[in-house]
């Protein structure tokens, strides 16, 4: 089993840990994930796109008022990818 580079990559592995811990259905916030990660609003953006293009994530961007909102969530496939990179990490540090 290899690693996966999409997912491997530091900041991307940390969104993807956030997001897995989340029920099937369930979102995040861009904004609380921002802070909870300390990024800035480019550098989150950029790496989202990247986990979106890969099919890994959904991004749903909307209006709450007239506030933008916008929400996160794993897809199936972005579940399965990075539970696959898990295992691999485990077979690396030995389980």
């Amino acid at each position: 089993m290899e690693l996966n580079s999409m997912i491997h990559q530091q900041v991307r592995l940390r969104i993807m840990a956030a997001l897995s811990a989340l029920h099937d259905d369930d979102i995040i916030d861009f904004s609380f994930l921002k802070k909870q990660l300390g990024l800035t609003d480019g550098n989150l953006g950029s790496h989202l796109l990247k986990l979106e293009n890969a099919g890994y994530i959904h991004v749903d961007k909307r209006f709450v008022g007239k506030k933008p909102r916008t929400d996160l969530r794993l897809t199936l496939k972005g579940r399965s990818a990075f539970e696959e990179h898990m295992q691999a990490l485990r077979q690396i540090i030995g389980d």
